[in-house]
């Protein structure tokens, strides 16, 4: 299976999920490691993209292709199964929640979310302390321009 990750230059070399830990995100609180992927380009776009402007927008994106094991072990969120409040901005301690769950009983390296900004597509979490983690691999790293019509 492949996912992809768009990143920012300086750590496009390594996965890990110190910097989702650093603030926490949808779905993962501060200090719970989670590494945040998309499950094709235009979504891993999206999901920048909704965070800046043009003026703000730094232009040193990577996208990285990874490659997971085949049958890797995956809980899937379903959408019926989340709270009715799941997608606001900003989000709520409850999806946190469900991603700190997912870390912490180690029981799966994948976690497949519904997208907030893409409905119907999904996002993977990946759970850097699953012991498959060393599974995944950068297959690809490509430099990535924002079209600039996308903010006009």
């Amino acid at each position: 299976m492949e996912l992809f990750r768009l990143t920012r230059k300086k750590y496009s070399k390594v996965l890990s999920g110190k910097g989702a830990a650093l603030k926490g995100g949808r779905w993962n609180s501060a200090g719970v490691e989670l590494i945040y992927t998309a499950s094709n380009r235009s979504l891993a776009m999206a999901e920048i993209l909704v965070h800046f402007s043009l003026a703000t927008l730094p232009d040193d994106y990577i996208m990285l292709t990874l490659q997971c094991p085949d049958k890797t072990p995956t809980k899937e969120i379903k959408l019926k199964n989340l709270p009715k409040d799941w997608n606001i901005f900003p989000q709520l301690p409850n999806t946190q929640h469900i991603g700190d769950d997912f870390v912490l009983e180690n029981k799966f390296l994948l976690c497949r979310v519904p997208s907030v900004v893409t409905q119907g597509d999904f996002n993977y979490l990946i759970n850097p302390q699953h012991k498959l983690f060393s599974k995944i691999k950068i297959v690809k790293r490509e430099a990535f321009r924002f079209d600039r019509r996308l903010f006009s």
